[in-house]
């Protein structure tokens, strides 16, 4: 009996990592809320393919999925210089970038209520990478405003790479828009 319960509690010891392992895997960051997009006023929408959709709801999120070594997101494109598609100057410093340099906003989550300012990332796409400093939050609880360029929340899962981050991967002028890719903080 002695040798069946030692047995018993063996297996079992070594099953919880696997399953700790698991359940981090498991842990998803699902949407908080909804938005309802409005019609931006005569001329206001800055990237007029990506404004809000009159009537259309878009998920909100406080949350990104967990970072790791090598985590999964979409690359956007943005345009951090004044009178960009960005919106407004960037959160961490109240400034504008030159599209010239390396500099990435965040989803919220990842933004991590500016923890992660100035902070440089890797970026990882089809066996390039390049360091990129992160300046903004690409905002996944609001949108469909005049702050956000009348464009619709993020998705909880977005790089958004000035255009320096995607010639430095080396993405063909063709496929600018979204990548997958991988990051890590630095």
């Amino acid at each position: 009996m002695k040798q069946t319960t030692s047995t018993i509690f063996l297996v079992l010891f070594s099953l919880l990592p696997i399953l700790f392992v698991s359940g981090i895997d498991a842990q998803s960051c699902n949407p908080s809320g909804k938005l309802r997009g409005k019609k931006p006023p005569r001329g206001q929408c800055v990237n007029d393919p990506d404004c809000c959709k009159v009537g259309k709801f878009y998920d909100t999120y406080t949350c990104s999925p967990p970072v790791t070594k090598q985590t999964k997101a979409i690359m956007t494109i943005n345009n951090f210089e004044k009178g960009g598609d960005g919106g407004g100057p960037s959160e961490c410093d109240n400034k504008y970038h030159s599209n010239e340099t390396p500099v990435v906003a965040l989803s919220t989550g990842w933004y991590n209520k500016g923890k992660r300012c100035f902070k440089l990332i890797n970026i990882h796409y089809k066996g390039k990478s390049v360091k990129a400093k992160v300046v903004d939050e690409c905002d996944t609880t609001q949108g469909c405003d005049d702050e956000h360029g009348y464009q619709p929340p993020c998705r909880n899962n977005i790089v958004d790479g000035s255009k320096a981050v995607w010639e430095a991967l080396g993405v063909p002028k063709s496929d600018w828009g979204e990548a997958e890719i991988t990051w890590s903080d630095a």
